[in-house]
């Protein structure tokens, strides 16, 4: 899959984006960290915003004129967006809690195929397709998962109900303006956050397990459950998340892209401070090593799945990202007295 340009941004103006003062640092040592964090990951909500922006609006301008052109420029407004929330997913304190935001942008696992019910039902239904329709339908409606639904869904596509059909349209729309809706509040409210956020030293713990818990998702549920390591130990493409849109490896590459340009940074700082100066290093490294799967995993994972020799690639990715996920989950951890705890965000 061709390498996006977003990532490519946000780190462009995550370097030129200058740190707020430290001026409580002699009262509250941990609040550079936790400026540093703020800033860089509302800089990540700020581009989630954007994205979803423009996905809104092209859904809409392709409604009004549909084309196989529209159609393409739809699909890909839809992966930059989807990859800027996988960017920021590894959040899931503060405002991305309100309202089960987490899961609105992205209702998954589905083992149900909720998705697909709803959609179906919402296609044959008589009543409106309103945004008060869209927020009382609950969060498997009001995500990417349902827009993807209805771009890549192939028996959708083959059907009297395919885009650009009416109705689908209308839902497209009403969906991706919710998605819109939600990225541009939730980058408003954690940059309202900031002085909760910088001010309460709990606050380092808590982002250091959303971090960790975020590696343990894409190790555990994203790659080895798909991969028949967990669960039933068969191989299955539909435990992965986005594999309609085949972007699941791609979008655990955002993830990764993401916990490097939004953590990281404040992250390796910390353990330096602290006298861990080699183990920095050495998460860096690694980070390093998993994204040095990609581009060449930039594709569908299906293929990957059934082909034994191709499964190679997966499983050089999948050990890569358990030695970081150790790293950063164990040995960084217990450097730094940071309990795992629960997450209320496993397997959103």
């Amino acid at each position: 899959m061709k390498r996006l340009t977003l990532t490519l941004c946000l780190a462009s103006i995550l370097a030129t984006t200058p740190l707020m003062a430290a001026s409580d640092s002699a009262d509250n040592p941990s609040a550079d960290y936790r400026k540093q964090w703020h800033s860089d990951i509302l800089t990540g909500y700020q581009s989630l915003a954007t994205q979803s922006q423009t996905l809104a609006k092209q859904a809409e301008t392709y409604c009004q004129a549909p084309s196989p052109e529209g159609f393409e420029k739809t699909k890909q407004a839809w992966l930059e967006a989807f990859l800027a929330w996988q960017q920021v997913r590894f959040v899931d304190f503060g405002p991305v809690e309100q309202g089960n935001r987490a899961w609105q942008f992205q209702f998954w696992p589905d083992p149900k195929n909720l998705v697909a019910r709803k959609a179906s039902y919402l296609l044959k239904d008589d009543a409106p397709i309103t945004p008060e329709k869209i927020n009382e339908s609950g969060v498997a409606v009001q995500g990417f998962p349902m827009a993807e639904y209805l771009l890549y869904d192939q028996a959708l596509n083959k059907g009297e109900s395919a885009l650009p059909a009416n109705r689908t349209c209308k839902l497209l729309v009403a969906v991706t303006h919710h998605i819109a809706a939600n990225g541009e509040a939730l980058a408003n409210d954690w940059n309202s956050f900031q002085s909760s956020y910088v001010g309460n030293e709990q606050y380092t713990d808590t982002t250091i397990r959303a971090a960790m818990a975020g590696l343990e998702i894409l190790e555990e549920r994203r790659l080895a459950t798909p991969m028949g390591l967990r669960g039933n130990g068969k191989r299955s493409i539909y435990s992965a998340d986005a594999w309609r849109s085949e972007a699941s490896l791609v979008a655990a590459d955002a993830s990764v892209r993401g916990l490097k340009h939004l953590f990281l940074p404040a992250f390796s700082k910390l353990l330096k401070d602290r006298g861990q100066a080699s183990l920095a290093e050495n998460i860096d490294q690694q980070f390093n090593e998993v994204l040095a799967n990609f581009p060449e995993l930039d594709r569908p994972m299906a293929p990957l799945l059934v082909d034994d020799k191709a499964f190679r690639s997966l499983q050089s990715l999948y050990i890569d990202v358990t030695q970081l996920t150790a790293l950063v989950n164990d040995r960084a951890a217990v450097e730094l007295g940071v309990v795992r705890g629960f997450n209320s965000s496993d397997g959103d």
